[in-house]
């Protein structure tokens, strides 16, 4: 398990904290996505859970170990794909030869099986890929390393539309009751379909406000399952807007809606993107309690 435990944490230089006071528990064995806006803190979270970046307050956990100390033991335990990267200018096979013994539990075959599912050979060489294939080849190296923890931040960028298609089934492919992912990004039809769990991150506070606790920083502004979202929730298209719905959106075909969701009815496919703005727009609360986060 991932634990936040009240961490405070601003750039240097910056005027406002990005987090003040910030805790969240992710249990294992889900794929979380985790959003918000510009500015929010996304990425900077997934480093202080690298241990990369130091709270001025507060603990990261993971697995109860302090994230901070980059411990080898937790290390082989983390794997983070960020945004943006250079690879070095050498084969894959000579990639994989460097770093695979930083992982133990590194495999061969789920590499190979991940680079067939990307349509990419096993014998190419780094330098002569195009960025979105170098993501690729990134993402499949990190499936294999076999961490417990992967952290993606924007894994979609760069990837045209089949290659989206070929991520999705990737990472469906090979997670496991052992391994969490967190997918830190923007874009929600791309991972919709593989999330078990959404969290959401909004940014509140005065502008120019002296006290840290009342300057501008990001909070946990949603935090829930996709079970019991489509449980508690309908989401619709219809031609106006429903008499009991919380949030609607016009579009070219009509309404997209959000409303409770009745007894008789059916269960509807969520709709990541319409409830990223309900939340945003303050239409939707929902906030496991740790029991709750724990089933």
């Amino acid at each position: 398990m991932i634990q936040l435990q009240n961490i405070s944490f601003q750039y240097a230089g910056s005027a406002a904290p990005v987090f003040s006071q910030f805790s969240l528990s992710l249990p294992v064995g889900r794929i979380y996505g985790l959003l918000g806006p510009n500015g929010s803190g996304k990425s900077t979270l997934l480093y202080i859970m690298m241990g990369l970046l130091h709270p001025s307050e507060g603990l990261a956990l993971v697995d109860t170990r302090d994230a901070s100390r980059r411990e080898r033991s937790l290390l082989q335990d983390l794997y983070i794909v960020p945004e943006e990267f250079e690879l070095p200018s050498m084969t894959l096979a000579e990639y994989v030869d460097t770093y695979r013994p930083f992982y133990p539990r590194f495999s061969q075959e789920v590499l190979s099986q991940c680079l067939q599912e990307f349509c990419l050979p096993e014998s190419l060489h780094i330098s002569r890929l195009s960025m979105g294939q170098k993501k690729k080849v990134l993402m499949a190296f990190a499936l294999a390393c076999g961490t417990r923890y992967l952290l993606m931040d924007e894994p979609t960028n760069g990837l045209d539309i089949a290659s989206k298609k070929q991520f999705r089934r990737v990472i469906a492919s090979h997670m496991t009751d052992e391994r969490t992912i967190i997918i830190a990004t923007h874009q929600v039809h791309d991972v919709e379909q593989l999330l078990d769990h959404v969290l959401i991150l909004g940014v509140q506070g005065a502008q120019g406000a002296q006290d840290n606790s009342l300057a501008p920083h990001s909070q946990l502004r949603f935090d829930a399952t996709v079970s019991r979202l489509t449980q508690e929730y309908s989401f619709t298209l219809a031609p106006q807007p429903t008499a009991d719905a919380l949030y609607t959106e016009r579009t070219a075909q009509g309404y997209a809606c959000i409303a409770p969701r009745h007894p008789d009815d059916e269960e509807t496919p969520l709709n990541l993107e319409l409830l990223y703005s309900a939340v945003q727009n303050g239409k939707i609360e929902m906030k496991l309690s740790p029991t709750d986060a724990n089933k």
